[in-house]
Parts: C-alpha cells; sequence; structure tokens
C-alpha cells in the first residue's frame, strides 16, 4: 500500500483528477465538505444526501458513480457526523469506513479528499497519520503459519490525500511518520502471533539481529554465562524450568549526538508464561505467549525510528526467557539474588516479570541513561483496574518524574495509544515485606498491579525511569485475537517529540 500527496491549488482542481476514486465527507446536517461541493456540480451529492441514501452518520458510507462534471470513475461519501464537533472518534469511524470500502473497490487508486482539519485541537498532520495507521490496520494479516493463505487483498493499493499546497509538505512529513510506526506495529504483531514454539528468546535475538543489519543498528546478545557472570540471578531464577536458553538483547540506535545520554527502553520478554511451579489454569494459557509484549513493542519501536533515522540516542533491552514448570524450576519459597545484590523471596513463580525486568534496570545503569521506560505485560491486576482501553503508566512522584509522566501521557494522547497514570507510594511498598529476604516478589491481591510497579521501581534509584503495564491493551482475546501493536505508537510519539526537543 502506497500513501503520497496530491497538492490541490488553482490549477489542480479535486473535479479534475483522473483516478479511480475520491473520498469526500458529508455531515448530518446535509451539509457538504467544501472538497464535496467542489465535485457537486450536477447536484448529484446533494441529491444522494436529500434522497436520504446516506445519512452523514460517523462511519456511513455511499458510493456513486459516473459523476456529472468529475473526472473520477466513482465518488465515495463519506459520513463525518456532526459539521460543527467533528471527533477523533468520528473521524477514526469515517477513516476505518474508507479503508474498508477501498480494500474491496475494484480501482488500483484513489484520493482521500476529507476535511483534514476539522477535528477540534488536531492538525491536517494527525488526520493522515490516523488514516495511514488505521489503513494499515485494516489491511494487516497474519497467515504465514497456514498450509493454504488466504485470499491476497484486492483494491486500492494507491492512496493519495488531496490537500492544499502549503499544507504538502508537513502532510509528506506525517506520511513518513505514520507508515514507519505502521511497520514497526506489524513487526510487533508479528512478533506477538507467532506460537511460542517459534518465537523463542533465540528467535527475538536473531530478529534484533537482522533489524541491525538492515538499519545499521549496534546488537549484542548475552548468553547464560555472560548472564552468570553478571550476577544476574533474579533473572536466571525465571529460566530454570526451561530448555530453551536465555537471552539479554541490546540494541543501540545512536542518531543523536555523541555524548547525548540515551533513552532507554526495556521490554519484558517471557515468550510463554506456563505460570511455572505456580501454574497457571489450562483456560486461555495459550495467550501467555503474548507475554512478551513489552519485548515486542520495543523492538516495533526500534523499528520505527530507526526506518526515520531519528536525531536520538535510543537504547533497546530486551530480557528473554520461558517460564516453564520441570523439576529445574525456582519453587515458590525460594530466595534469590538480583543482580543490584539485593535477595528476594520468591512466593508466587507467576510473578515472574518482575524478576526479569529488576536485573535488567539494573544493568541499563551502565548506560547513565537520560530515562528508562520499562514495557511489560506485567499484572492481571492492571486490566482489573484499567480495562483494555489504557495503559498503565507508574511513575514517582517528583518533579522529574511528574514531567516524565507528562510526556509519556500527551505522546499517548497524540498517538491515539493512550496510558492512565497510577499512584507509586511507599504505603505500597509495606506489602512486598519478607520475613526471610529484602523483599517477597508479591504483594498480594490488593493493588496488584501498584505493588508490582513499587517492586521494579526498587530497582531503578539512579535515573528517571517509568513503567508501563501493557496486560490490557498488547492483545485481544476472542473472535478478534491477536495482537494490537500497542504501544508502539505512543513510544514512538514519546521519542519523536524528545528528537525534536532535543533540537
Amino acid at each position: 500500500m502506497d500513501f503520497s500527496i496530491k497538492a490541490l491549488d488553482s490549477k489542480s482542481t479535486i473535479a479534475s483528477i483522473k483516478t479511480g476514486c475520491i473520498a469526500v465527507a458529508v455531515f448530518e446536517n446535509k451539509t457538504l465538505s467544501a472538497a464535496a461541493q467542489a465535485l457537486n456540480h450536477k447536484g448529484d451529492i446533494s441529491a444522494a444526501l436529500k434522497s436520504g441514501d446516506i445519512t452523514g452518520k460517523a462511519g456511513s458510507t455511499l458510493l456513486l458513480r459516473g459523476v456529472n462534471g468529475v473526472v473520477a470513475e466513482r465518488v465515495l461519501l463519506v459520513g463525518l457526523g456532526k459539521e460543527d464537533s467533528v471527533s477523533e472518534k468520528d473521524f477514526s469511524s469515517a477513516v476505518q469506513a474508507v479503508a474498508r470500502t477501498f480494500s474491496s473497490l475494484g480501482a488500483s487508486d484513489a484520493i482521500v479528499a476529507l476535511p483534514f482539519d476539522a477535528v477540534a485541537s488536531r492538525d491536517t498532520a494527525w488526520a493522515i497519520r490516523c488514516y495511514v495507521q488505521n489503513a494499515r490496520d485494516a489491511a494487516y494479516r497474519f497467515d504465514s503459519l497456514k498450509s493454504k493463505k488466504e485470499p491476497a487483498p484486492v483494491g486500492v493499493k494507491k492512496i493519495s490525500f488531496a490537500v492544499a499546497s502549503t499544507s504538502a509538505n508537513l502532510a509528506k512529513e506525517a506520511i513518513t511518520q505514520a507508515v514507519a510506526v505502521a511497520n514497526g506495529i506489524d513487526l510487533t504483531k508479528d512478533l506477538g502471533n507467532l506460537p511460542a514454539n517459534v518465537c523463542t528468546p533465540t528467535y527475538l535475538a536473531n530478529t534484533a539481529k537482522k533489524m541491525a543489519k538492515e538499519f545499521k543498528l549496534q546488537v549484542e546478545v548475552l548468553d547464560r554465562k555472560q548472564l552468570q557472570a553478571l550476577k544476574m540471578g533474579s533473572f536466571l531464577s525465571v529460566t530454570n524450568g526451561s530448555v530453551e536458553p536465555p537471552k539479554f538483547i541490546v540494541i543501540k540506535h545512536l542518531g543523536g549526538k555523541a555524548k547525548d545520554a540515551p533513552t532507554v527502553l526495556v521490554g519484558k520478554g517471557i515468550t510463554f508464561d506456563s505460570g511455572g511451579i505456580s501454574l497457571k489454569p489450562g483456560a486461555a494459557m495459550d495467550e501467555m505467549k503474548y507475554d512478551m509484549g513489552g519485548a515486542a513493542s520495543v523492538l516495533g519501536t526500534m523499528r520505527a525510528i530507526a526506518e526515520l533515522k531519528l536525531k536520538l540516542n535510543v537504547i533497546v533491552v530486551v530480557p528473554t526467557c520461558e517460564n516453564m514448570p520441570s523439576g529445574s524450576a525456582t519453587k515458590p519459597g525460594d530466595i534469590v539474588t538480583s543482580m543490584s545484590g539485593q535477595t528476594i523471596e520468591v512466593l508466587n513463580t507467576d510473578a515472574e516479570g518482575r524478576l526479569v525486568l529488576c536485573d535488567a534496570l539494573t544493568y541499563v545503569e551502565r548506560f547513565k541513561p537520560a530515562t528508562v521506560v520499562d514495557v511489560a505485560t506485567l499484572t492481571g491486576a492492571c486490566i482489573t483496574a484499567l480495562g483494555h482501553h489504557n495503559s498503565g503508566l507508574f511513575t514517582r512522584s517528583d518533579d522529574a518524574h511528574d514531567a516524565l509522566a507528562n510526556e509519556l501521557l500527551a505522546a499517548g494522547k497524540a498517538a491515539g495509544d493512550t496510558a492512565w497514570r497510577m499512584p507509586i507510594e511507599d504505603s505500597y511498598q509495606e506489602q512486598l515485606k519478607s520475613n526471610f529476604a529484602d523483599m517477597a516478589n508479591i504483594g498480594g491481591p490488593a493493588g496488584g498491579a501498584v505493588t508490582a510497579a513499587c517492586f521494579l521501581e526498587r530497582y531503578t534509584k539512579k535515573y528517571t525511569w517509568a513503567h508501563l503495564d501493557i496486560a490490557g491493551t498488547a492483545w485481544k482475546s476472542g473472535a478478534a485475537k491477536g495482537s494490537t501493536g500497542r504501544p508502539v505508537p505512543l513510544l514512538t510519539s514519546f521519542l519523536i517529540q524528545r528528537a525534536q526537543a532535543a533540537k
């Protein structure tokens, strides 16, 4: 799917463009957008509205052929809701409807001429990014492991956005960013949707190496002996029950100034989580292949910023292994020593993500980071708290961390990949007390997402840090089962904003 810009001026009007289809907007009050008015020479479009064939409700569509005075073969009318208050939701519904129609249209090319500046507090660049990502999401398929592939999608392959010539450069930049993010999302989805017998820690490591070669990044993969030498006893305790070797992936994009401190992303990479000796229930355990959603998302983000050649120093760290039960597996009640020297009483082996992450969070001290953000499908408690709409955002409460939280929240809102800030307070730390070690790895059922974040916070005292719990947002269940690719849009937007601020 190719995207481009069609700049309009006095010499190049919407009605004179030769194309398979032009999509224009209509509103609930039976009025036409400016582009629709420009195609309404003989009253064909206003007649369709008056007839009631399309209501103008957001997402409604009507395909017209042979519109008088229009060179394009077809005109697609798309409802955009109320003219005076087009919401982000209404605009998204409209572009999704356009993408669906284009996917089955008997045309190779089309033009989207919606009013890209109609959404309050949003600009043309946002609207174009919204379309590209929705179109790519609708086009995504995962059938690589099927013996009989799904029929290749037909429909429109080349899509142009009709914008005023004065907005052309901004629109082109928006396409570039949106395509890079979509490519990162696709990688994240592919990694998440692969079964755990394919997407092993070694597979993730090889994916990082392949990406590093393609985009000329630096990559290092540490194996068990190196992790033992680093005294990552907490991480390694999770690997004890599996025959799959653990990997510790470090991939660097050094696009900023040599002396600039890097932004570090850490992604939890449990390629399958059985719960270990604290075995999970059998129902929906197959979905625990998604427990590497944090790793997949930071690798997808790295792909996006590498494609954009972002002028920022970014390091991605992925501790990855399986969590399996066996005679050699870590047992409830075992005490392990983390890389930091702090000891942990493992009361529940199914709270393994924090055991993996804490050693990674200690390891990244060596980079003297400007900021560290860890991303993890960490707790079911976060789903209970926030459902599947917002990722959980946790940081300390002080000026530096409040500023970081606001950056991430703003990036999520800008990208349509939202998060909600949750508390970290000393009172919750009390729940992690252990009679036999420096801390327990669980704090009981009350406030489980918060106590998990509090556990991680103990390993992040030397830098500015935030934690994203994506347990509720990384994948969908049921008929729509599959990876969502979140929070690649949030993280990429966050890094783009940082790069712009560093100019």
